[in-house]
């Protein structure tokens, strides 16, 4: 039974219905999208008592106003958005018990770049080729494939009771991540390494490129030291995922994120770690990146890691 959580009156910047991404049809040319931030994302969802990919809300930089519709829980991760209930700042990484009548905003965005909301039950939009993820450009997904607008009403998948009603969940601190204007990114090389002369691999390990002003969900278009290609930034379309940093014609990196198309065909001269994809999904424009190479290896034991912490905090929980 779906229950009306959240009356939208103010949209924000851009806010979207978000779970884990439309996984399995890339074949088809369908894209992924889903979070951003998925570590946030999840951990939101576990506070809460959640399935890891149940719908929530992605705030990104400004923050939306809603109104509360019914009593719940809900809890507040990612960037730090200044929430507050009835303009009462409140704490995040934590559930946070909300009653019908009250109104939640944010105010400054104070580190980071996207927030989630996570709500008992998880938030009910149609689910399409089985993800209830927002991807706007192809119209698909979470309330008519488009972001919040104001008078949007927000439901809850289903009532859950609430059974530990003195019990609030929280995380402990070595577990919140703190985000930077500066990061260093860790990638292994791509299949088009090689398509580069020896002297810009080395330069794009040292130099440190800005995040730029043309930068979405899609992709973020870095400005920085400009690589040269030994015969052209072409190739044969072939795969690209969340990650994957292309070299077009222009010489400046472009790192795609979790709205890409499937296929691109620019070289690919790195693929950003699976667990530093949360680092890049929390930076702005203007905010700064130092690439560094990791082993697959070491790639696939912070993987492993990671996941091991969220398994165990969903036993938890």
């Amino acid at each position: 039974m779906k229950t009306a959580q959240f009356k939208v009156t103010k949209p924000g910047l851009f806010t979207t219905i978000q779970d884990l991404g439309r996984r399995g049809y890339q074949r088809y040319g369908v894209v992924v999208s889903g979070v951003m931030d998925s570590y946030a994302f999840q951990l939101g969802n576990l506070l809460v008592h959640n399935d890891r990919n149940a719908a929530a809300i992605e705030i990104t930089i400004v923050g939306p106003r809603l109104e509360i519709l019914d009593d719940t829980i809900i809890a507040i991760t990612g960037a730090d958005l200044e929430p507050a209930i009835n303009d009462q700042v409140i704490p995040m990484w934590q559930q946070i018990r909300v009653r019908k009548g009250q109104v939640l905003s944010f105010g400054r965005c104070i580190s980071g770049a996207r927030a989630y909301v996570a709500v008992r039950g998880g938030i009910d939009v149609p689910s399409v080729l089985k993800s209830k993820s927002t991807y706007v450009r192809g119209n698909m997904g979470g309330i008519k494939g488009r972001a919040l607008h104001k008078g949007d009403i927000l439901f809850r998948w289903r009532k859950v009771e609430d059974k530990n009603s003195n019990w609030v969940s929280s995380l402990h601190p070595s577990l919140i991540p703190k985000y930077e204007e500066k990061n260093i990114i860790r990638v292994i090389r791509g299949p088009e390494w090689d398509s580069f002369l020896p002297e810009d691999q080395e330069r794009f390990f040292k130099s440190v490129y800005t995040v730029g002003h043309q930068s979405d969900r899609m992709g973020y278009r870095l400005t920085g030291y400009s690589l040269t290609h030994k015969q052209g930034a072409d190739i044969l379309s072939d795969v690209i995922t969340f990650g994957t940093v292309q070299v077009p014609k222009s010489g400046e990196p472009i790192i795609m994120m979790a709205d890409r198309q499937t296929t691109g065909g620019y070289t690919r001269i790195a693929q950003v770690i699976a667990v530093d994809l949360r680092k890049l999904a929390q930076m702005k424009p203007g905010d700064r990146i130092l690439f560094k190479e990791e082993s697959i290896k070491a790639a696939h034991l912070s993987y492993i890691q990671r996941e091991r912490i969220l398994f165990i905090l969903s036993q938890l929980f």
